[in-house]
């Protein structure tokens, strides 16, 4: 005998469908695969646009990316770091913006 209140057993793509609706697994596949090309467009835009301006510097004689600061037998990737630490800077922000514009529209 079963009641009202019990529930039918549900199959497994009915339970797969309400694991995507209440944890919004689409959203963030979207959101995941979003951030991975944003990363990449930012890299090319600092590798491209951004840092070549370094080696119109006077005396930049080698590509930005390998500006090296040596002591002793060390060798420091600085040019490396710097375009690397840009990238991270513009990421940020733009993540920044994304997040202040969807708590103005009030967008979870």
């Amino acid at each position: 005998m079963t009641t009202e209140s019990e529930e039918k057993p549900k199959n497994l793509f009915q339970e797969f469908k309400e694991f995507l609706k209440n944890y919004k697994v689409l959203g963030l596949a979207v959101a995941f695969i979003m951030g991975i090309y944003l990363g990449s467009l930012v890299q090319a835009f600092v590798n491209d646009l951004i840092m070549p301006i370094f080696e119109l510097l006077p005396g930049a004689d080698v590509p930005w990316d390998q500006i090296t600061y040596s002591i002793g037998t060390a060798d420091f990737l600085i040019g490396h770091f710097l375009g690397e630490l840009v990238t991270f800077i513009i990421i940020a922000f733009v993540i920044f913006l994304i997040v202040k514009l969807a708590s103005k529209y009030e967008i979870d």
